[in-house]
């Protein structure tokens, strides 16, 4: 999640104050926006040693971490916020990952590319798989590993125990409530367990 305004309405979900844990936090640009314009603290999580780099250059906190092993380093409900922003599509361990981002944080907050948005689903009819500013990679280069709608990750929160309390999509920047799983070309949640 690189997009400002993308940025912009997820720190807006972040209570004012809360401590964050970033899953995947890239270079922790959105750490650094949460501490500069909502008071909050935390750390993040990345594997990559160019971003962690860049995390400690922005004065963001940082762990190297393969998220595929879990977060048995934290404990129960010691995030008030855990934040898993465009990491769902590259982990094998989905389910585990969401059922432990709800026990270390209070509330979850994840977003993923929604391949049932209207430009995936013409892409895909007239043959070829969609490229898009969400989905920019070719089949053959993608680090997605599995790709998912809107509607599919509301199936998946009620099967493995999590309470959506809230959903919308991410469309040009802009917040679409109306028919996310068309309209919107990522889709956002946030949730707690149940």
């Amino acid at each position: 999640m690189s997009e400002r305004k993308d940025m912009e309405l997820i720190a807006e979900q972040v209570p004012v104050g809360s401590r964050v844990l970033d899953l995947g936090c890239g270079s922790g640009e959105l750490l650094a926006l949460l501490r500069d314009t909502r008071r909050c603290s935390g750390y993040g999580i990345e594997i990559a040693d160019a971003n962690v780099l860049a995390c400690e250059k922005r004065g963001v906190n940082v762990i190297q971490l393969n998220l595929e092993e879990g977060l048995a380093l934290f404990e129960d409900q010691s995030f008030d916020v855990v934040l898993q922003l465009d990491t769902l599509q590259n982990l094998r361990n989905t389910e585990t990952m969401l059922l432990e981002t709800a026990r270390v944080g209070r509330i979850g907050i994840v977003t993923f590319p929604n391949f049932a948005h209207w430009r995936n689903r013409l892409r895909v009819a007239s043959g070829r798989m969609p490229v898009t500013k969400v989905l920019p990679y070719e089949w053959y280069d993608t680090p997605n590993i599995r790709f998912g709608t809107h509607a599919d990750f509301e199936v998946l929160a009620r099967k493995i125990g999590l309470q959506v309390l809230d959903t919308f999509g991410i469309e040009n920047g802009a917040p679409v409530r109306r028919w996310p799983n068309l309209l919107a070309s990522t889709a956002v949640f946030r949730f707690r367990k149940s």
